[in-house]
């Protein structure tokens, strides 16, 4: 199998035709057991990752740029013929092609996943793109704004409009950030190392990287491919985070001495860097609804030198003892992901625009249960990889009105994300970062 029969297979696992029993699979764990089944070399690997989420990230422009030379036809194209198609339309228009063997390599796998008849139709839909060299989209094309942004950076309409509502003229600058790498990052571990300790030995291995101005604990990294190799090696003194998801910890600031509450835990990044700043003292609870995660939470706390108890369950009915109070409480809700697609390619496609308002019930339910927990004065973090207003502001004025809580103090670093309700926007895909919503909310003494 070579890269871009690799890259079909991907591509394919990812968007299973309709009354498929096969498994669909997202892009990285069909690219993990692909490659690994294949036995695809590391430059094989490294082409088909380019071409596959390429293609998948770039569907809509794909079709977009195909549909003139398609057209409509009285019997739809086989999926895996499409496929192949945007593949190879993907291929010349983003990437260095040597035109001739792009051609010459999607006709022969059109043939292997077709029959000659489809294999010349593919040869003569990609002649006849190479002839026209149809330009980009353009806005006169469009009637509306959020279709010409869904086909220029191939995005749902839905999507597109949604960031027009939020971020206003900056929507252009974001819809075209998300297509391109986002920033990789970890985070340090200060009860094993130092940032700066960390960065001189990853300099070593001529891996550059560079401190965060927000985040204390976190460090951007200079070369995304190696992130995983660097985690292999970390021995728990760091871990891949993004810059983006460190912030919420950050904005909650623990002390050493105080008792604090993770809600939501997951894998564990935000309890390892709760329990780093807590340096030894005082005390740390984890909540995670997902009992087959709690081992991984549980391994993960122990190679970082974190002291942490873990509570299994649902975060939205009541867990812990009526009279149990924090002084810190960190939830980092489930959400529609928006603000991450930039990380998945597959994501855009898979999200609905209904998600927020259904999750912001379980959100709104949450805070709603935490919030008894919290010591007067205390201090309550809500954070979500969204940008939905459903899931950020309107949840928290909701709670607000409820609750005898008020909006907190933001750190003055995160100044230029700072909101007019005195909250932190992160726009997803400038400068590599995720998108994320922050709010520090305060108990009334």
């Amino acid at each position: 199998m070579n890269a871009r029969e690799l890259a079909l297979a991907v591509v394919r696992d990812v968007f299973q035709p309709p009354g498929s029993s096969l498994p669909e699979r997202s892009a990285q764990e069909s690219l993990d057991y692909r490659a690994r089944k294949s036995g695809a070399s590391a430059q094989d690997r490294a082409f088909a990752t380019e071409l596959a989420y390429g293609a998948i990230k770039m569907r809509r422009t794909l079709d977009w740029y195909l549909e003139p030379f398609i057209g409509s036809r009285s019997q739809p194209l086989p999926p895996a013929i499409r496929e192949v198609l945007r593949l190879a339309v993907y291929e010349l228009v983003f990437t260095r092609a040597d035109v001739h063997a792009t051609v010459f390599e999607f006709v022969n796998l059109s043939r292997r996943h077709g029959h000659r008849g489809l294999a010349n139709l593919v040869n003569a839909v990609l002649r006849s793109f190479l002839r026209d060299q149809p330009p980009e989209p353009v806005r006169e094309q469009f009637e509306l704004e959020e279709e010409y942004l869904g086909v220029r950076y191939s995005l749902p309409t839905w999507l597109a409009r949604h960031w027009m509502t939020v971020f206003g003229k900056t929507t252009e600058e974001i819809c075209a950030a998300v297509n391109r790498p986002a920033q990789a990052a970890i985070a340090v571990n200060s009860l094993k190392t130092t940032r700066d300790g960390v960065a001189a030995l990853l300099s070593e291995k001529n891996v550059a990287t560079r401190p965060s101005p927000y985040a204390a604990e976190s460090l951007l990294v200079d070369a995304p491919g190696s992130i995983g190799a660097l985690e292999r090696e970390s021995d728990g003194r760091w871990w891949p985070q993004s810059e983006s998801s460190a912030m919420p910890v950050d904005v909650l600031n623990p002390q050493p001495g105080e008792a604090t509450l993770d809600v939501c835990s997951g894998r564990g990044n935000k309890a390892m860097q709760i329990g780093a700043r807590l340096a030894g003292e005082g005390t740390l609870l984890c909540i995670e609804r997902d009992a087959r995660k709690a081992p991984i939470l549980e391994r993960r706390l122990a190679e970082a030198g974190v002291a942490a108890g873990i509570v299994i369950g649902d975060a939205t009915g009541e867990l812990l003892e009526r009279g149990q109070r924090f002084d810190r409480i960190l939830v980092d809700a489930p959400c529609s992901g928006i603000g991450v697609i930039g990380r998945h390619p597959e994501a855009r496609w898979k999200k609905l625009g209904t998600d927020g308002e259904r999750l912001a019930l379980t959100q709104r339910a949450v805070l709603e249960q935490v919030a008894r927990h919290v010591h007067e004065g205390g201090a309550l973090v809500y954070a979500v990889c969204s940008t939905d207003p459903r899931e950020t502001t309107e949840v928290v004025d909701w709670f607000l009105a409820r609750e005898n809580f008020e909006r907190g103090l933001i750190p003055a670093a995160y100044e230029t994300f700072v909101t007019r309700d005195g909250d932190v926007l992160i726009p997803p895909g400038i400068d590599g970062r995720d998108g994320f919503y922050i709010a520090r909310l305060e108990r009334r003494r």
